[in-house]
């Protein structure tokens, strides 16, 4: 295929989609009756070429199988159950197929912002849209491509940069940091075009903000090593004034609590139709896998991603933050949204007819799956005494809690409520704090970086968090030492506060050349090893393998390889070094 011609199959397939996202404002008509000469003569037919950009993201497999499993498993905390185990021991392939999806949705949404670049300065200059208007939707354009390649150079390193609507697809990849430099000056023209979330209306409520692109400039600038301009950012009044951390952590990420006054940018979803698996969620509905795929296999039937038992044991006593965080043997599920429905796990009727018929999820287990260490229905993720480790055995009997806030899912049991419209939040408050802390630790204000962490900590320790900051236990169980080195006290903060959302594992890299093999050496006591070990502490050190890795973070497997197929198609992309 001549590749001059991407940018106009991308385009039409935007115009040929009937697009439906949550909160009202990405809702519209469909336009499968319009002509290319129509189309771009009624203001919302712009904006619904821009709400394509938007829509780009609504994709399971972009989110969670590309963003949301680099930033987690690759950082050790989180695992993966099933075909893409190879995250776990850093054997990536550039065959890997969701690489590939992760590549080609960034640039379709890439060419679709470029189309909507060109395509909205035309509409304003015939008033087709009004001037405020026009801004909006450029600055959205302008917002959403930076953020896209933001995600790119973070995961890939150094990408093609594509500024015009029309491409023969053949460029060569930048450098990261003339990526990074693109990606500020995108957020430089949103801020000065992006209503203020003081002025949105709320029927506008999920579009990006001038905050939001202050908090992407900022963190940016940081990839970039330029910690004063990022500060500048973070000290925009656009981010200080307008967003704070909501008191109760465990609000942040409950059903209820989409587009709170913490979330900088979320990605918005809503039911349109089934959340099983008839089809509807692949035919317009604006639903996606990517929360209960997360549950233990003993309550969705799937479980394909699970958590490291030494993160729970990482978090200081008194820490709020970590059964709302991961819950394993023992655990209760603390979401508000969950025990309000269900009373917790003891409410969902697999475990109910589990109790009764005496169900087991595998042929090892000496007592009934849903059987809690007191001999009654079970109301933990798992009982102490036997840990949910899934029907196969193969997972660790940690499960991620920040991903089990959906009231309205059942799991593939009962009326097989999988598919869920649950937000999910790519920015928040927090993360800009802790990152503002280690620009102000870059440049030598240790005392203004103290005080960063101690707003986000306090609030992790609900109202006075302790003077001396200290990890928990070991992933071997064994105590702690006091963390005295302000950029490990970051570090420590960003595991903390941010894992299981889309952030930490960019942050980590974005913190230097071997920042992050080294974090994660420190944590779980890393070596060469590319197989699953048994856990030594805790209620699952039984002696077996319960899918559980420390395999060192190899040099070089800190970036994802360039996917084969992109490099088929443009043989100007060179590989990265050890793939």
């Amino acid at each position: 295929m001549n590749k001059k011609y991407i940018a106009l199959i991308a385009l039409v397939g935007t115009l040929l989609i009937p697009l439906s996202c949550k909160k009202n404002f990405l809702t519209q008509t469909n336009t499968f009756q319009s002509t290319a000469d129509a189309t771009f003569e009624k203001s919302q037919d712009v904006v619904a070429l821009v709400n394509s950009i938007y829509d780009g993201y609504q994709n399971s497999d972009l989110l969670k199988k590309s963003i949301w499993y680099y930033a987690n498993f690759t950082s050790h905390d989180w695992f993966n159950d099933g075909g893409d185990i190879a995250w776990n021991n850093y054997t990536i392939s550039p065959t890997f197929a969701a690489l590939y999806t992760f590549w080609q949705n960034g640039y379709i949404d890439i060419i679709r912002a470029n189309s909507a670049l060109e395509i909205i300065a035309t509409a304003k200059t015939k008033g087709v849209v009004t001037e405020e208007l026009g801004n909006r939707l450029l600055g959205e354009a302008y917002f959403l491509r930076g953020m896209t390649y933001y995600y790119l150079a973070g995961s890939f390193g150094g990408v093609p940069i594509e500024l015009k609507a029309s491409t023969n697809g053949l460029a060569p990849r930048s450098t990261q940091e003339q990526v990074f430099a693109q990606v500020v000056a995108d957020m430089k023209q949103a801020e000065t075009l992006l209503q203020s979330k003081t002025t949105l209306p709320a029927t506008e409520l999920g579009r990006a903000t001038k905050g939001a692109a202050y908090a992407y400039e900022g963190s940016a600038q940081m990839w970039l090593g330029k910690y004063t301009d990022a500060l500048a950012a973070f000290n925009n009044p656009e981010l200080t004034n307008n967003y704070h951390l909501l008191p109760n952590f465990i609000d942040v990420h409950e059903f209820d609590h989409q587009n709170n006054d913490e979330s900088l940018f979320e990605i918005q979803f809503d039911i349109q139709g089934s959340q099983s698996w008839d089809g509807g969620w692949q035919n317009g509905g604006e639903v996606a896998w990517i929360d209960d795929f997360s549950w233990p296999h003993e309550i969705s039937g799937f479980g394909y991603d699970y958590g490291n038992p030494g993160l729970e044991y990482s978090y200081q006593t008194g820490d709020l933050r970590k059964h709302a965080t991961i819950a394993g043997p023992g655990d209760s599920l603390i979401s508000p949204g969950i025990i309000k429905k269900w009373g917790g796990i003891k409410g969902y009727q697999v475990t109910i007819d589990g109790f009764k018929n005496g169900t087991k999820d595998n042929a090892g287990q000496q007592y009934g799956s849903y059987v809690g260490d007191d001999g009654k229905i079970i109301n933990t993720v798992g009982a102490i005494r036997q840990p949910w480790y899934g029907d196969d055995l193969t997972r660790s009997g940690y499960y991620c809690a920040k991903k089990w806030r959906d009231p309205n899912l059942t799991g593939a049991n009962g009326s097989s409520t999988i598919f869920g419209s649950q937000n999910q939040i790519l920015m928040r408050y927090a993360e800009v704090l802790l990152s503002r802390a280690e620009c102000k630790i870059r440049t030598g204000d240790v005392p203004g970086a103290m005080a960063d962490l101690k707003i986000v900590r306090n609030r992790a320790f609900g109202g006075t968090a302790p003077a001396v900051m200290q990890d928990g236990l070991t992933f071997d169980g064994k105590p702690t030492s006091p963390i005295t080195d302000p950029l490990q006290m970051v570090l420590s903060e960003y595991r903390h506060e941010l894992t299981g959302e889309y952030s930490v594992f960019y942050l980590l890299r974005r913190a230097g050349a071997g920042v992050a093999a080294a974090f994660i050496k420190a944590n779980y006591g890393t070596d060469g090893t590319v197989t699953p070990q048994p856990y030594p502490y805790g209620p699952t050190a039984d002696g077996k393998l319960h899918g559980v890795w420390r395999t060192s973070l190899p040099a070089g497997r800190d970036i994802l390889p360039i996917p084969q197929t992109a490099r088929g198609l443009n043989p100007n992309l060179t590989q990265n070094p050890g793939y």
